[in-house]
């Protein structure tokens, strides 16, 4: 059993396809489902099969999984074992762009300053699919802003709760009394992709409250959100770290509400392996740093 076989084999678990495992492990499909071919030879049983044309692992496949891993970090570290301290590689970090632009940027300045020899991959997802993404194996560290999470197969840090707002124009109505009381007037809810924590929490307060829903204007970017926002079209519903400067400068205003919302916080996740690359641990490190972590909050989660 080849250590390169495994590679493959957790490659197209990541990525879902020969095709695709071929594209980016640098190899032609007849090597991929050689190296594949090889390891069922070895374990005795298919590892991948199709339903409807779609490549599915079988039961054997899935219970290999975690043993491939056990041995990849294994591998990993052996070949480390000379530089154990020496921070190199690759680091692959998913973030909400609501964290992106408001806390990561000056962490992510200040690492590759210390680190130059890491390259740094970064990607914008929402909570849930960053989520998704660590767990396959496409990044090593997800961030997230949630309410209170209990992952499984990941290390866990709970680090800061995030306030989330409500925001206007400067010459919007002081409390959302006031929204509800025009709903008929074309006053739009300016938001973000579906599966957003905080917009998911907003929309199930209107359900909670029998609030006729508002018309949703869906934009790319918490930017866009801002200025269609102080151009007087609506409110949105924003982690408060990402309106500050412009709340100080007059730009938006905070409506008054009286809901009780669940607490959210800013999350970060850690595939749990038997070894952490260097890299990892400097980053997550560098992370709890920056971002104020209360005593108890801070502790490992397992």
């Amino acid at each position: 059993m080849e250590i390169r076989h495994l590679v493959t084999f957790q490659t197209i678990v990541e990525v879902g396809s020969y095709t695709g495992a071929a594209s980016q492990l640098g190899y032609t499909q007849s090597t991929i489902t050689a190296h594949i071919q090889s390891l069922e030879e070895e374990i005795g049983g298919e590892l991948f099969t199709y339903e409807k044309r779609q490549l599915k692992l079988t039961h054997l496949g899935r219970e290999l999984i975690p043993l491939a891993e056990d041995l990849l970090a294994t591998h990993d570290q052996i070949k480390s074992i000379r530089s154990e301290q020496e921070v190199k590689g690759i680091l692959r970090v998913a973030a909400p762009e609501s964290l992106t632009i408001s806390r990561l940027s000056p962490i992510i300045k200040e690492y590759s300053s210390k680190y130059p020899q890491v390259q740094f991959i970064l990607t914008n997802g929402t909570c849930e699919q960053n989520q998704v993404d660590l767990i396959s194996g496409r990044v090593d560290v997800a961030l997230m802003v949630y309410p209170e999470l209990h992952p499984e197969k990941c290390i866990h840090y709970q680090l800061i709760e995030e306030k989330i707002v409500l925001v206007s124009s400067n010459d919007g109505p002081e409390h959302f009394d006031a929204y509800k009381l025009e709903n008929n007037n074309p006053t739009f809810f300016i938001t973000n992709e579906e599966g957003c924590s905080y917009r998911t929490m907003f929309e199930k307060y209107l359900v909670k409250h029998d609030i006729p829903p508002f018309q949703t204007m869906e934009l790319w970017s918490i930017e866009a959100i801002k200025q269609t926002v102080m151009s007087g079209l609506g409110f949105s519903f924003l982690p408060y770290m990402t309106v500050k400067e412009d709340v100080e400068r007059g730009k938006l205003k905070i409506v008054s509400h009286s809901e009780q919302f669940d607490p959210i916080y800013s999350h970060m996740l850690i595939k749990k392996n038997k070894w952490l690359s260097p890299a990892v641990k400097a980053f997550s490190e560098l992370v709890i740093k920056s971002i104020s972590v209360s005593e108890n909050e801070s502790d490992l989660i397992h």
